[in-house]
């Protein structure tokens, strides 16, 4: 994988301390390979997985992981001035809508008091270039009108999820604007789409529960079959963050600030549309609609990535149909024989950037 990694990022990452919260996680634990790949020393932080198979499990990686949580704020600053990181990467969250239905308390704790606690280490540690934080997509004031929102749109959201996310856009600008200067630490936040792919087990998610449809074998409940969300592949989003990343270790402060990052306008795609698509990967799938409890979830969503595009020349490497393939290959192979295809994919995503001519500004 070497040579073609080599190609992408040229090697900036190598030998840099990196700390990743919530690297136990999805797009956690795919971004530990990548960095583990391109030769970063990456120690994770985080809770111990949640989920029974956990792809952070399955990857057997060599980072080093502390299991906390980010609303302990001394073991956070601790963890955080042993390792003095040279790259942070924020993605420990309450992550799903529902559940922050059920757990508003804990919802807003971790995703506000969490970056809080984070940012708050972090201030006055020398060897830091930057600081990326995760948010959401679904951080705008959304009017469902089908306009693609771009980073200047204004926040504001209806769930507890998508309220306290963009209350952490808030954090993370009034932390900038008040500790982290122009001689400190780099901090950028990023509002990626809908991100699928292989190694998700997460509850209510699309594709963990069609994945768990097909192995108990019993019909999927569909409540918004006509929802339309910007999907793409964990990767694409992935790529995005590191070429912020890269630029912060260049010293480059015109990337901090927030980022979309999401597929191109024609692959955004309604919920009917990926269970029409996953059947033919899996014929025998199956699906019900349902009405549920009425819990306000946006069924209209579409991100403007003109920003990424135009100033880090960032673009998706994989659209829908590769995204689809991908994601139903990884989960097949894994039922077939227990094989985790993620390092094959992740050489794969790489070598087709390389093959469609994908030049980022950080290559």
């Amino acid at each position: 994988m070497e040579t073609v990694v080599n190609i992408m990022f040229k090697n900036c990452f190598a030998g840099k301390r990196v700390l990743i919260t919530g690297a136990t996680g999805f797009k956690g634990s795919w971004l530990t390979l990548w960095l583990e790949a391109l030769g970063a020393k990456v120690t994770g932080y985080s809770l111990e997985p949640d989920t029974t198979p956990s792809h952070w499990e399955l990857l057997e990686l060599q980072a080093d992981h502390v299991s906390a949580d980010v609303r302990d704020e001394n073991r956070l600053r601790s963890v955080i001035e042993r390792i003095s990181p040279h790259l942070i990467f924020h993605l420990a969250a309450q992550p799903l809508v529902r559940v922050s239905y059920s757990e508003p308390v804990q919802t807003w704790a971790t995703n506000v008091m969490g970056t809080v606690n984070l940012l708050n280490a972090s201030r006055g540690l020398s060897s830091l270039f930057g600081i990326v934080v995760i948010t959401t997509d679904k951080v705008y004031d959304n009017p469902e009108n089908g306009v693609p929102f771009n980073e200047s749109e204004p926040l504001g959201a209806s769930d507890p999820y998508s309220s306290s996310k963009a209350a952490c856009e808030l954090v993370v600008e009034s932390f900038r604007k008040s500790f982290f200067t122009d001689s400190s630490p780099i901090i950028a936040s990023c509002r990626a789409g809908n991100v699928i792919g292989g190694g998700d087990w997460a509850k209510d998610r699309l594709i963990p529960d069609i994945v768990k449809s097909m192995i108990n074998g019993s019909p999927l409940d569909i409540r918004y079959p006509h929802a339309v969300r910007p999907w793409q592949h964990v990767l694409d989003s992935l790529s995005g963050y590191l070429c912020l990343a890269q630029k912060m270790l260049e010293d480059d402060r015109s990337v901090q600030g927030a980022w979309n990052f999401g597929p191109r306008l024609q692959d955004n795609y309604s919920v009917e549309n990926i269970l029409t698509t996953m059947k033919s990967f899996w014929p025998e799938l199956t699906w019900n609609m349902t009405q549920g409890k009425p819990l306000h979830e946006a069924t209209l969503l579409r991100l403007n990535c003109e920003k990424a595009q135009s100033q880090l020349y960032w673009q998706p490497v994989w659209d829908f149909s590769d995204t689809a393939q991908h994601t139903a290959r990884w989960y097949q192979n894994y039922y077939a024989n227990g094989h985790v295809s993620s390092e094959e994919q992740l050489k794969q995503y790489q070598q087709d950037a390389h093959r469609k001519g994908v030049v980022w500004a950080c290559d």
